[in-house]
């Protein structure tokens, strides 16, 4: 049965069900990186990150696509791939299947979560709390050097880590990035495309690309590429008790984690079909 002949409840609940797998493999690597030191570096959390997107798109992806990121929905409209009246319907389910998955986190690791603010010497909600909101919503840059440092928290030290980083450079890391992955999206799954990888193998080309993506943007904003796993997350931090401290500074939350990879994500399709399109590709994508 195609994706199409399923109803939009099914691949709503496929898309719930595939981001809820994405979001508590990748930020589970997350909190066992950051609260227990269980990875020793960037790039096995980018491995487990590109993993979780491979087992996610191979779990849903034959009932809805497995679209799992609301960027990648809305580059799919833009390109007339997916129906602009279900854009809505699967930006939601994306974002209530991370919310689930963030809270199950919660609940699991939330032990680990107090010792961390204990040893830091922040309170939750407070100032320096971006040590454990970091598991959940984003930040640029990331706060995982204050986290991991000896010694309680510094505000000097967190003022000139910030510095580092401004709006504007994680705006434009996070554009870069989700346009890359989107012409990677694009490209692997485009059946006219004799550059394609083999049948079935798509997602593990598409998950090899958040990796190499992660190990690079992970330091600069924690790698969004995806809004749902950003709000989901942030979403759930601000109810359990970080309140505002959830919230990165500025508009970072709107701009660098919706509206720059949602900007990249349709850059890179459009790039992908008027550009890099093999010219015997005609027609939409399989």
């Amino acid at each position: 049965m195609s994706v199409e002949q399923h109803s939009l409840g099914k691949r709503c609940v496929a898309e719930f069900l595939g981001t809820s797998i994405l979001i508590f493999l990748g930020l589970g690597v997350v909190h066992a990186s950051v609260l227990t030191g269980a990875q020793s570096g960037l790039w096995q959390v980018a491995v487990v990150w590109g993993a979780a997107v491979t087992l996610a798109v191979y779990a849903v992806g034959g009932v809805s696509g497995a679209h799992i990121n609301p960027a990648i929905t809305a580059a799919l409209a833009t390109r007339g791939r997916f129906p602009w009246r279900e854009v809505v319907p699967y930006v939601a389910a994306q974002t209530a299947g991370a919310f689930v998955a963030a809270a199950l986190l919660f609940v699991l690791f939330s032990p680990y979560l107090k010792e961390r603010e204990r040893a830091k010497g922040v309170v939750r909600g407070g100032p320096g709390s971006e040590v454990t909101a970091m598991c959940y919503g984003e930040f640029f840059p990331s706060p995982g050097p204050l986290s991991n440092s000896e010694g309680p928290y510094s505000l000097d030290e967190h003022q000139r880590i910030n510095a580092l980083v401004p709006e504007s450079s994680a705006f434009l890391a996070e554009v870069a990035a989700t346009m890359v992955l989107a012409i990677v999206v694009f490209a692997a799954t485009d059946a006219r495309n004799p550059g394609a990888p083999p049948a079935g193998l798509a997602p593990a080309f598409i998950g090899l690309t958040v990796a190499a993506l992660i190990s690079i943007f992970g330091p600069l904003t924690q790698a969004c590429f995806n809004p749902a796993r950003d709000v989901g997350p942030r979403l759930f931090a601000v109810l359990a008790g970080w309140g505002a401290a959830a919230l990165p500074r500025g508009t970072g939350a709107v701009t660098v984690y919706v509206v720059a990879p949602i900007l990249g994500a349709v850059l890179g399709a459009a790039l992908y079909d008027r550009v890099l399109r093999p010219h015997d590709a005609a027609g939409p994508a399989a």
